[in-house]
């Protein structure tokens, strides 16, 4: 999702993860109504935010099997994915260090390996590349291909255009808490009336034409 400001797009997020609840409608997470059953929806999914929250006194390897027995994993598979987690995202040799001296990327691959331990249906992040710097944020890019190519639904807003329009199969434009248009990037070029623009042209476009949501 895309905005010129963050309120709409993090309020939304938040609804959908659980956090907020709506004034009005539903949400339904792979058949589990939100709003009804939020426990059972809520073990589908995962919410990251754009700050990483971590345990700073606790090490990444602990960090990662803390999460996991939340989510009930046993101890022996909990060791498992968090190892493989820290190896694909190259903090295994960092596993016994106290991620209170991590720097922002090293803090923000740890609460990414947290929020897929326990392999989720969906996955919402908040400008996950935001601070990070190319090496990092290639990273994390590749992380996340990887995983929706194996089935997970993944949601994430950014201000990075050209990310998007690299990353996401579908978009969607939010101006003002409201949500303006979503789709393809074809489709949205369609909407705007260029075929061959770029999502920045498209997204400007858009937000600035006439009806658009104040």
């Amino acid at each position: 999702m895309l905005g010129p400001n963050g309120a709409g797009k993090t309020t939304s997020l938040r609804m959908i993860a659980g956090l907020l609840r709506p004034d009005a409608g539903t949400i339904e997470i792979f058949g589990r109504d939100a709003l009804a059953d939020p426990v059972a929806a809520k073990r589908l999914l995962s919410w990251l935010p754009d700050e990483p929250m971590l345990y700073d006194k606790l090490t990444p390897l602990e960090y990662l099997e803390f999460v996991a027995g939340l989510w009930g994993i046993g101890a022996r598979q909990a060791e498992s994915r968090a190892q493989a987690l820290l190896e694909r995202l190259e903090l295994w040799d960092h596993r016994d260090e106290r991620c209170e001296g991590f720097s922002r990327g090293m803090k923000q691959k740890a609460a990414l390996a947290g929020a897929l331990i326990h392999d989720p249906r969906l996955l919402i992040l908040d400008e996950p590349l935001t601070g990070l710097d190319a090496a990092i944020a290639r990273q994390v890019k590749d992380l996340l291909q990887e995983r929706a190519r194996a089935g997970c639904t993944i949601i994430l807003t950014t201000h990075i255009l050209d990310v998007a329009e690299r990353l996401v199969d579908r978009i969607g434009i939010i101006r003002a808490g409201a949500l303006i248009v979503e789709g393809t990037l074809d489709q949205l070029r369609a909407e705007a009336g260029s075929e061959k623009a770029s999502l920045e042209d498209v997204f400007l476009s858009l937000v600035a034409a006439p009806g658009a949501a104040d």
